[in-house]
């Protein structure tokens, strides 16, 4: 059990290096499981979440072995299990991702249902509407979901709602099927388009992602490939929306300017200067943020990913700003936390009144998922005093070293042990 403590009130200054996207590579990493051969996967991020995933590959016959820093070779020729326990599911929302991995590859799955973050309904009806479509049989038994099919077949599959996940799982399970799949209404996020990237790298044949229609023309086999994960859009918005939040100028390194013009374009009508370079920004902060009003959506739109971040930032700003939440049922648990340290913020439904205050003040707090984690960090860098963020195995999910990068740009942030208390026994004189 280890907390975050912070000292706040601390300009960020410097230069900052942004990981490999975690949404990203927990999508490629199952994705391994449809070749034939040897995959070189390159600028992993070194989070819980990606530890998991290699676990569970592990776990199923394949061969793991780390090159370097940020890099894995994964043989997956043999594998032999279909099956994912809840013990190996329980921690992670990508472990549905096996679903469609172990359908592609074998014609069967049984894989427990997604762990991690809890902050609303986590169906995957979408998920399983698309499996049946390209002709697997899917029951639920004994808290497991299985999938057998006989071959899957090309199918038109319409999306009900634009779900990350079932366009995931789909693509997966269609790169092999026998003929066509057409998925309409798909997500549009980078880290689909670069799913679809590293399956063609591997022989696949897809075309379309990144927009609303993707066409999948089933190959027999995949080959072995070496492939660099694209920069994380989310963990860039982080720091981002910190040095915001605390003023201050800091080059965000590694990213691709084009995945965060949505989360640019809102902190900027808070009154950040952001500058654009080929791989990098840099964005700088130096008066009170301003007040805006924030609607999350999917891509292009403002992630839901970056919806607490943003939240924190606000409830600082001169004047009454209100973000909406679009995407997910339940995303406004962390509010509790804000309100400790004097944020004023009113919450209705989807929507979030957040009136702001001259400063936060440090408190005890804990990371209740693993993006509110975030806030509670940018909370602790901005707020007068002392904060301390415990439940922090949240953070660890997605945002590597995250406690030696905000100190590299001059924040006082530790990492420490949470000392249990003694019990003491008095006995009767």
């Amino acid at each position: 059990m280890e907390k975050f403590v912070i000292n706040g009130g601390k300009s960020l200054h410097g230069k900052v290096h942004i990981s490999g996207a975690k949404n990203a590579a927990v999508a490629i990493l199952p994705a391994v499981l449809l070749s034939e051969e040897t995959c070189v996967i390159e600028n992993l991020p070194n989070i819980s979440d990606v530890n998991a995933i290699l676990y569970v590959l592990k776990e199923l016959g394949a061969k793991i072995r780390y090159l370097d820093k940020g890099t894995v070779e994964i043989d997956p020729t043999n594998v032999n299990s279909h099956i994912v326990s809840k013990q190996m599911a329980e921690d992670m929302r990508a472990s549905s991702y096996f679903l469609g991995a172990l359908l592609g590859r074998m014609n069967k799955a049984r894989v427990a249902p997604p762990g991690g973050c809890d902050f609303g309904v986590r169906p995957i009806d979408q998920h399983i509407k698309g499996f049946e479509a390209l002709g697997a049989k899917m029951s639920f038994e004994s808290g497991m979901v299985d999938g057998k099919a006989f071959a899957l077949k090309g199918a038109s599959i319409y999306l009900d709602v634009v779900s990350v996940g079932a366009t995931v799982n789909i693509m997966l399970a269609a790169v092999k099927a026998q003929g066509l799949t057409v998925i309409e209404n798909a997500a549009r996020e980078p880290h689909i388009v670069d799913l679809a990237n590293f399956l063609n790298s591997m022989g696949a044949n897809i075309m379309g992602a990144g927009t609303g229609v993707i066409k999948i023309r089933g190959v027999e086999k995949l080959h072995g490939t070496v492939y660099s994960i694209i920069p994380d859009q989310i963990e860039a918005g982080t720091y981002m929306t910190a040095v915001v939040a605390t003023g201050g100028e800091v080059l965000i390194d590694n990213v691709i300017p084009k995945h965060l013009e949505s989360i640019s374009a809102k902190l900027k009508e808070t009154g950040a200067e952001i500058e654009e370079y080929d791989e990098a920004l840099l964005i700088k902060m130096s008066t009170r943020p301003k007040k805006c009003n924030v609607k999350t959506m999917p891509h292009p739109g403002f992630p839901t990913d970056m919806q607490p971040q943003i939240a924190t930032l606000l409830a600082i700003a001169g004047g009454t700003s209100i973000v909406t939440e679009g995407v997910w049922d339940n995303r406004f648990r962390y509010v509790e936390q804000l309100t400790l340290m004097g944020a004023d913020v009113q919450v209705d439904g989807k929507s979030a009144v957040i009136t702001g205050v001259d400063c936060l003040k440090g408190a005890p707090v804990k990371a209740v998922d693993l993006r509110a984690g975030a806030a509670m960090i940018i909370a602790g860098l901005m707020a007068k005093g002392i904060t301390e963020v415990e439940d922090i195995v949240y953070i660890d999910r997605g945002y590597e070293n995250v406690v030696e990068k905000f100190t590299a740009l001059g924040a006082d942030i530790k990492r420490i042990p949470i000392i249990e208390p003694r019990h003491i026994i008095v006995k009767n004189a």
